[in-house]
């Protein structure tokens, strides 16, 4: 899983660890609970600026969302629903309702009234084209090159308009870029890592031989590589693209990919970023080692950090191939290692917030304290720009509305596009964030709770 040809020491990944620990210690004796009366996460009142009508379609999708059976069937559910009625009709059914809750939009009207009302909010839009492919999806070059047309509008969308200061995007590399190919890289790349100057120069169009593919490989990569610059190109000095990681049976060539970007385009401030999963028992490894990289290679290092959404697909397949589990046993396990690389990570960006930036992503309210309090103990700005946090749009609001309001820069990770197109989108999202749809039951009470408000005040005023 390295991207270069030599591991980090064994003193620099302790000296880092240390760094982290240590000041996670020092945490527990300054002011632990300064922040328990803001960040508490309590209030209904954050959902009064919601409609009655968004308030009633939160609480009937997040009550559907915790019968498991239903989340877990929801792709054949969806697809029978759209056999029997038709595509028209079905789509007249999910536009008010799942799609409404958790998508921007079809065309870029609908996105800006969705953009300008979370932006009147206090919250950023990181805009997502929900494109991506898993193995025996792949549809060829043409389709690829569709794919960046459709990410170069993102960029144009993002940047065009006002909605907010230093936009985001995000950007699946298998949109761009056969699955087969990232998995076979990720077999070579562990065997024999490629120097990131290779994929560099393939980018600037430059013929470059891969060890270790063939003539077609090479091509199709090259194509992919130049793609991918394309986007970065556009971006740069314009909008963040953020990359998001998939399975681990690809994430090493995607890594290796991004970190490409990186080195070429992160010069003078972090245009491009990866994200870390943090269920995966080597992020914290992965994470020390993108620090390395970033300090002996001279590019800045955007991290977005996450808990990781394929946890059943990883260990189902480790299971059938005889490999160890890559997952973390428990969920406490989990916390420990995204708290752990949160700590490593916001050291460093205390020393050098030049250099590096983070999105806390997560829904789960320990880590978004612990994020704040560290950021206080470490003189860390609320809006400095080194470090924001993100949730999913229609998700967790509760949660991105208080931090908004305590002065936080938050983004939502705002999917858009056509019911068929984002259809796969949610159903996939869905699966992967059961554990959290089913965990919702406080924002759910926190609805309900403001829901009864209005209706007992419109009650007493008849």
């Amino acid at each position: 899983m390295m991207l270069s040809r030599s591991r980090p020491s064994l003193p620099h990944l302790l000296s880092l660890r240390l760094l982290g620990t240590g000041a996670s210690r020092t945490a527990a004796v300054k002011q632990p609970d300064l922040l328990s009366a803001t960040l508490a996460f309590e209030e209904p009142g954050a959902f009064r600026v919601k409609s009655l009508g968004e308030l009633l379609r939160a609480l009937g999708i997040f009550s559907l969302c915790s019968f498991p059976v239903l989340v877990n069937n929801c792709g054949k559910l969806m697809s029978v629903g759209r056999t029997l009625l038709g595509r028209r009709v079905f789509s007249l059914l999910l536009r008010p309702t799942v799609y409404a809750q958790f998508v921007a939009g079809e065309n870029e009207s609908e996105i800006s009234q969705s953009m300008e009302k979370m932006s009147m909010l206090g919250l950023r839009p990181m805009l997502a084209v929900p494109i991506e492919e898993d193995l025996g999806e792949s549809t060829g070059e043409k389709r690829y090159d569709d794919n960046m047309e459709a990410m170069l509008e993102c960029v144009r969308i993002s940047h065009s308009n006002a909605w907010s200061k230093d936009p985001m995007m995000q950007l699946k590399i298998t949109a761009l870029l056969s699955p087969e190919l990232c998995v076979k890289l990720t077999t070579l790349i562990t065997q024999q890592p490629y120097d990131l100057n290779l994929l560099v120069r393939a980018m600037d169009g430059e013929p470059i031989k891969f060890p270790g593919l063939n003539e077609s490989e090479v091509a199709h990569f090259l194509c992919g590589l130049q793609r991918l610059n394309k986007i970065a190109e556009a971006s740069v000095n314009k909008v963040r693209v953020l990359v998001d990681a998939e399975y681990t049976y690809m994430n090493p060539a995607l890594s290796l990919v991004t970190i490409a970007m990186m080195k070429k385009f992160n010069k003078d401030g972090a245009w491009i970023w990866n994200t870390y999963q943090c269920y995966l028992k080597e992020s914290r490894s992965l994470i020390l080692e993108a620090l390395r990289l970033s300090n002996d290679e001279g590019f800045c290092l955007g991290v977005k950090l996450v808990r990781g959404a394929y946890m059943d697909k990883e260990r189902k397949l480790a299971e059938d191939e005889g490999r160890l589990d890559p997952v973390h046993q428990c969920w406490e396990d989990t916390n420990d290692s995204y708290n752990g690389s949160l700590d490593v990570m916001l050291e460093a960006i205390s020393q050098k917030p030049e250099r590096y930036r983070i999105i806390v992503a997560t829904h789960n309210e320990e880590s978004v304290r612990r994020a704040a309090k560290r950021m206080e103990e470490l003189g860390m700005d609320n809006d400095g720009g080194s470090m924001c946090f993100g949730q999913l749009l229609g998700m967790c609001d509760h949660v991105s509305l208080t931090l908004a309001k305590e002065g936080y820069v938050v983004y939502k990770s705002v999917p858009y596009g056509s019911v068929d197109d984002t259809l796969p989108y949610l159903v996939r999202r869905a699966q992967e964030n059961r554990t959290v749809l089913q965990g919702i039951r406080k924002e759910r009470d926190l609805l309900r709770q403001e829901l009864y408000r209005r209706l007992h005040l419109r009650g007493g005023s008849q």
